[in-house]
């Protein structure tokens, strides 16, 4: 059995005592004594949801394991809190968890923004709740910890064309996955259509990525419903017109765009699917709907095994979340390490190279043995595990 089926190392359930809600952290792995896995928000989450999304992060970490880099994969971990981050109550929330993990914090887990939480939250309220900041765990692995840390502000300071590089980054590697499944199949960028599922810190840098390729975005969804154009969306002009929540201010819309139902994206007349939202969204059921090749999976577990099935069988590829929004977390430890500097076209360029030759990887590999790209991926994962095992320790 592979250590991506294994039980995690840690799994706990921590219930705040002025409302009753609970959080989880779940850690699935240790390297170097340290792991990483961000902090999500939302209604309904779960501990089974948090388990999958840290044995996801133990992935992610291996797919982008280097032995030639500076950064050297963490182990992986996951924070959820079953609260909506629009509550009154969820900063309040938010802050006592923090305080609850803060043993944990201190030493082994790092963590960062996840759905429901942008990164100033996280760091607010981290501060509040006594952490010096939420990656500290890391600090002792590094070279010159000032430098480094240094470093990651000045990156997390750059803005690009009205959106921060740290908003950017998984983005661009979401698109760029798109775009080598493309060229692999030969099909050429300009006025292919994409169909984008959550206009957040994700989807929104994913459809920006896109469109400046040459794609068409013909539809774009978000709690308010999904707006559509089979011409394309003028991608820019939403996202200047976006709120803290990734929510679409409808009177930023052209005349010829139309609003549609909110599951409107996964019938949209599209090539690529691009579900950036929430876990679970594709089911056996609506999966029926879709008629895209594609399904790039730039959320987390978005798509249900039993409809990934069934959309293999005809035909439908998807891509993977461990591989295709991994470098959200690969860009936060380049820059910290020192694999790259606090600057966006370096940035950029160790993304797209480092995604492409993953992603391409991935391919190759389900092409050679006839599985799916999710089973090449987990092929990939349980090749560098020992390999990572060996040179650092199965715990340590």
């Amino acid at each position: 059995m592979t250590h991506a089926t294994s039980s995690p190392l840690i799994s706990l359930t921590w219930t705040d005592h002025v409302t009753g809600r609970n959080g989880y952290l779940v850690v699935d792995r240790l390297v170097r004594g340290v792991c990483s896995g961000g902090l999500r928000m939302r209604p309904g989450c779960t501990l089974d949801e948090v388990a999958g999304l840290a044995r996801g992060m133990t992935m992610k970490e291996a797919l982008h394991y280097d032995p030639r880099g500076r950064y050297i994969p963490l182990g992986g971990a996951k924070g959820g809190i079953d609260c909506d981050p629009r509550d009154p109550a969820a900063y309040g929330v938010l802050v006592r968890y923090l305080r609850a993990m803060r043993p944990h914090i201190e030493r082994f887990w790092t963590t960062g923004e996840d759905l429901g939480l942008t990164q100033d939250l996280v760091d607010r309220a981290a501060a509040e709740a006594g952490l010096v900041s939420s990656i500290q765990a890391v600090y002792p692995l590094l070279d010159d910890e000032a430098a480094a840390r240094r470093r990651l502000a000045d990156a997390f300071a750059v803005d690009v064309d009205g959106i921060g590089l740290d908003e950017l980054a998984g983005g661009c590697g979401v698109a760029e996955s798109v775009l080598t499944a493309l060229d692999r199949a030969g099909v050429p960028h300009a006025g292919t259509r994409v169909a984008v599922q959550g206009f957040g810190t994700m989807g929104g840098a994913t459809a920006r990525f896109l469109a400046r390729a040459g794609l068409k975005v013909v539809a774009v969804a978000d709690v308010k419903g999904t707006v559509a154009n089979p011409d394309g969306l003028d991608v820019e002009a939403l996202l200047a017109a976006r709120d803290a929540f990734g929510t679409v201010d409808r009177a930023a819309l052209r005349a010829d765009d139309r609003e549609l139902p909110g599951d409107a994206w996964l019938s949209a007349d599209a090539e690529v699917l691009v579900p950036a939202a929430v876990s679970y969204a594709i089911d056996a059921a609506n999966q029926a709907s879709v008629t895209a090749r594609w399904i790039v999976e730039a959320a987390n577990m978005p798509v249900l095994p039993e409809a990934e099935e069934l959309l293999a069988a005809r035909g439908t590829v998807v891509l993977p979340d461990v591989v295709v929004n991994s470098a959200t977390n690969a860009w936060w430890w380049w820059t910290l390490f020192g694999d790259i500097e606090a600057d966006a076209e370096q940035a950029f360029a160790h993304i797209r190279r480092a995604m492409r030759a993953l992603v391409g990887q991935v391919l190759e590999r389900a092409g050679r043995e006839g599985t799916t790209p999710r089973a090449a991926a987990h092929g990939v994962v349980a090749d560098r595990l020992p390999v990572i095992a060996e040179r650092f320790g199965w715990y340590a």
